[in-house]
């Protein structure tokens, strides 16, 4: 495990030791009043797997719920060295300064050898960091698909408790189930820079068919005529792929995280599809489907988490089994000991 995630680690251990002294009365109200310390404390509660702080959490957020709901829950993804993080720090600056308070939830890999994650999203946006309207939460995958931490959402209604107007969700990157993020979110921003290679189009048709906007970035480095003919390209795959179940038009910006070219544009976007959504009505079922969504999620992992549980103790007659399928091994054990046919 590398310095940064052990430190993060030694954190989150101090975090949930103090816990132990406060009580979820405490920690709601602290939560509410824009207290950072305690809200750190209460997402690392809901990112603990022990099933005692499992339960206050969940208290928690019961709490919390009528002061949740009203941010405007944003994704950011990309491909490996399109800049998300520079494009964060810029785009998380702009929003500040017109009074608003931004959340940033950055997902790091996890080793799954070790369980550690670099966790470097605030040393890569230390003014942001230093942004007293800003709040950056780094978590660990923990080996979750699509690089989404186990409680991401829970963390986003956390942070809307807390009072934050925008909560941006920085995702590891591309290729695996970005499906799981845009699952919890309402807009989805897609970032790309020219010359991504055409390795690459079959991810891109995949998120693109999710995303809302799509921004490509370093046109300062890439150069504008660059630029357009890529933004030429993907206007013109856009046209390909199937309307939105929102009915919104995906559109493509150019511009510079570094430099915060297109940025303003970005946001007169993601108003202009705040609008068209709440009006229409789409926002209002989007919300309701994703509180659907984590609760077929919270099943899953729960009966999941019980079925291993009973496994581990069972390994060694499931060892003893005498033919090698491990899928008629597996059939036998659920049937056997969840009593289910399949």
């Amino acid at each position: 495990m590398d310095f940064n995630s052990q430190s993060n680690s030694t954190a989150n251990f101090i975090h949930l030791f103090q816990m132990k002294t406060e009580s979820i009365e405490e920690l709601a109200q602290g939560i509410q009043n824009g207290n950072r310390v305690l809200l750190s404390r209460a997402i690392t509660l809901a990112e603990s797997s022990l099933p005692e702080h499992q339960k206050k959490a969940h208290f928690l957020i019961q709490e919390l719920m009528p002061f949740t709901g009203k941010s405007k829950r944003i994704a950011i993804t990309g491909v490996p060295g399109v800049g998300k993080s520079t494009f964060i720090e810029g785009f998380g600056k702009l929003l500040t300064s017109k009074g608003l308070k931004v959340a940033v939830l950055a997902i790091d890999p996890s080793s799954t050898l070790s369980g550690g994650s670099i966790l470097g999203d605030k040393t890569r946006m230390e003014e942001l960091a230093r942004n007293p309207e800003a709040y950056i939460r780094p978590s660990a995958t923990g080996g979750f698909l699509g690089g989404i931490a186990s409680r991401t959402y829970e963390a986003i209604l956390l942070c809307e408790a807390a009072g934050f107007d925008v909560v941006l969700i920085e995702t590891v990157g591309v290729g695996q189930s970005e499906i799981l993020v845009n699952d919890m979110t309402d807009f989805f921003l897609f970032l790309q820079i020219p010359g991504a290679g055409d390795e690459l189009q079959g991810i891109k048709r995949g998120i693109m068919e999710m995303s809302d906007l799509i921004f490509v970035n370093k046109t300062d480095d890439f150069g504008i005529e660059k630029s357009k003919e890529v933004k030429v390209t993907l206007a013109r795959s856009l046209q390909f792929l199937p309307q939105k179940d929102s009915g919104w038009k995906r559109k493509v910006l150019l511009g510079s995280g570094l430099t915060g070219k297109g940025l303003e544009e970005v946001w007169d976007s993601v108003l202009s599809y705040f609008n068209e959504m709440d009006s229409n009505g789409f926002l209002k079922e989007r919300r309701l489907k994703q509180s659907q969504l984590r609760v077929k999620e919270y099943i899953k992992e729960q009966v999941t988490r019980y079925a291993m549980n009973m496994y581990k103790n069972d390994t060694e007659n499931v060892q003893n089994e005498q033919t090698n399928n491990p899928y008629l091994i597996a059939e036998k054990w659920i049937r056997e000991n969840l009593g289910i046919n399949q």
